[in-house]
């Protein structure tokens, strides 16, 4: 094996005997399918969410519906920096091998569980804490699987060649998702809507039980990381590898700069990349929703070589140069793109918007998204233009009065009861300024310009995401690197990253502003680009050792 690493007190450790092909083939193979799966079986939720949230969440007002899926989402992730923690501690201190068994096997029953929960109709509340549970059980599990994947590729490539091998660890983050999107649409072939939206949408989350089957049998083919082997033989392994993460000279400002300059970016644009433009495009788009998974389909499919491109890139040219490359273009284009995107998918939406912009003006016109009904006329008139997808602007005024254009007309009364009713005459009026409320088709060219827009957005995701785990590696010393690196990783995509549907979609109800979310992306972009100027190394990529490191 050719050198694989450094001791925490930077003792070379090498090996003498290099890999074979299907050595390195099995090694990134059943640590990529297995990343593959978990990540499927933790994004076929957020695919699924619009359903999720009728048999689980059901709600009279939909805004709140799709806020507690995501909020549900969210607690998965939030739990992914305690997995890191818990899992983190048995890696570094039993090995790389079985920790990530365990992690993949908690994650497959987890989420086959979330397919056999009743739905609220029949066990009432007991429907969405049972989900939350398996949310927690899944967050945990994912925080020890991308550390436990990417550090025993990490071990076991050359040097010059890690980037390149982990590589294929980001590439297959995206497969999960590709993987979620393509179960979805061949059970809408194969299910009739009627029947997949009663009970078809469960077979993805029980296939998690076939994928598990198969990852397992995979990865119990695999050794240990030699890395690992020569500590423990040398019986320099951790003590309490999650202590000495926060003790080990300089390690405290490599956790900062890993979770700001690293992880808070690649995480929050990737979520924008895949889940954000779902969103957007299923919701205020109105884009029809398998033509919608079709083309985060597609897109996925072309981004997954990405990651992998920009992964062997970074072999020559180093670590940081992506990664900033990444974070400046996001600056630049996100919002542009997103822009680009909406003309595309509902030409009529947008140019109605500017052309008959809506104003409401009014007495008491709080609105709270989390509320399952609005109090006042003025709030109910806003939770109706927030579901419809339709930007407003808002002022003050004795009256409720509700402008489209030049239009202008006072409401009288906004009633509180058939709320479909009154949405449906709202749009009715809204459709006669040009707004367009059709689920909408677009033609090959409109599809075309969306998928170009995808694959900027994958091309940016890529960029800051394709080289990390070859980096976080080289940022912490062996003995406790599974540790130090899962720690400020999900820390930063639990937080960060996985709260991101729910605050964008929270902003987004709050000023009825569809592209509004996209600031908390663009915040975290620019806090990611000042943290890794200042903190990540520049150069050729280099092995751990303190000297290179310095606090």
């Amino acid at each position: 094996m050719a050198q694989a690493g450094q001791s925490g007190g930077g003792a070379e450790t090498a090996f003498d005997k290099e890999l074979s092909g299907s050595d390195v083939r099995l090694v990134i193979g059943a640590s990529s399918v297995g990343t593959i799966f978990e990540w499927y079986d933790f994004f076929i939720y957020g695919t699924l969410a619009g359903l999720i949230g009728a048999a689980f969440f059901p709600s009279g007002n939909e805004t709140l519906q799709l806020l507690l899926v995501w909020a549900g989402f969210a607690v998965g992730f939030g739990f992914r920096p305690l997995g890191a923690i818990l899992f983190g501690f048995l890696g570094d201190r039993l090995g790389r091998k079985y920790t990530f068994l365990v992690t993949v096997t908690l994650m497959g029953v987890a989420t086959a569980g979330v397919g056999l929960i009743p739905s609220a109709a029949t066990i009432g509340i007991a429907a969405p804490i049972i989900v939350i549970l398996f949310r927690i059980l899944q967050g945990l599990a994912l925080g020890g699987e991308y550390g436990g994947a990417a550090i025993y590729v990490a071990e076991h490539a050359p040097p010059e060649k890690r980037g390149f091998y982990t590589s294929f660890i980001q590439a297959s983050v995206v497969g999960g998702f590709v993987l979620s999107i393509a179960v979805v649409l061949a059970c809408r072939f194969l299910i009739p809507a009627d029947e997949f939206a009663a009970w078809g949408w469960r077979l993805p989350f029980l296939l998690s039980l076939v994928l598990l089957a198969v990852s397992l049998w995979m990865r119990l083919k695999l050794s240990e990381s030699p890395v690992f082997r020569a500590m423990k033989e040398a019986g320099e392994t951790a003590k309490n590898p999650f202590v000495e993460s926060f003790t080990y000279p300089g390690n405290k400002w490599r956790i900062v700069v890993a979770l700001f300059g690293v992880t808070g970016s690649l995480t929050t644009i990737w979520y924008t990349a895949f889940f954000s433009s779902l969103s957007f495009l299923k919701g205020p788009m109105r884009v029809d929703a398998l033509t919608t998974e079709l083309m985060l389909f597609a897109g996925g499919i072309i981004a997954m070589p990405l990651y992998i491109i920009v992964g062997k890139w970074s072999d020559r040219v180093g670590r940081k140069k992506p990664i900033v490359i990444g974070q400046i273009l996001s600056l630049v284009l996100l919002f542009p793109v997103f822009w680009f995107m909406g003309q595309m998918a509902n030409p009529g939406m947008a140019a109605s918007a500017e052309s008959a912009p809506v104003v409401v003006a009014g007495p008491d016109c709080s609105y709270d998204p989390f509320a399952d009904a609005q109090a006042t006329d003025c709030g109910r008139l806003i939770e109706d233009l927030t579901v419809s997808g339709v930007p407003y602007s808002l002022t003050e005024a004795p009256q409720l009065t509700l402008s489209v254009g030049a239009e202008s007309s006072a409401v009288p009364s906004y009633p509180a009861d058939d709320p479909q009713l009154r949405r449906a005459a709202l749009q009715d009026r809204l459709a006669r300024a040009g707004y367009d409320f059709g689920t909408q088709y677009p033609g090959w060219a409109r599809i075309a310009g969306i998928l170009g827009a995808l694959v900027v957005l994958s091309v940016l995701s890529a960029l800051t995401y394709g080289s990390v785990a070859a980096l976080l590696a080289e940022m912490f010393p062996p003995r406790i690197r599974y540790s130090s690196m899962s720690i400020p990783y999900h820390i930063g995509a639990g937080y960060f990253g996985g709260f991101l549907p729910l605050i964008a979609a929270y902003i987004i109800a709050r000023t009825g502003d569809a592209y509004a979310g996209l600031w908390y992306t663009w915040v975290f972009m620019l806090l990611g680009l000042i943290f890794a100027v200042i903190g990540l190394k520049g150069g050729p990529p280099k092995d751990f050792h303190e000297s290179e490191f310095d606090a």
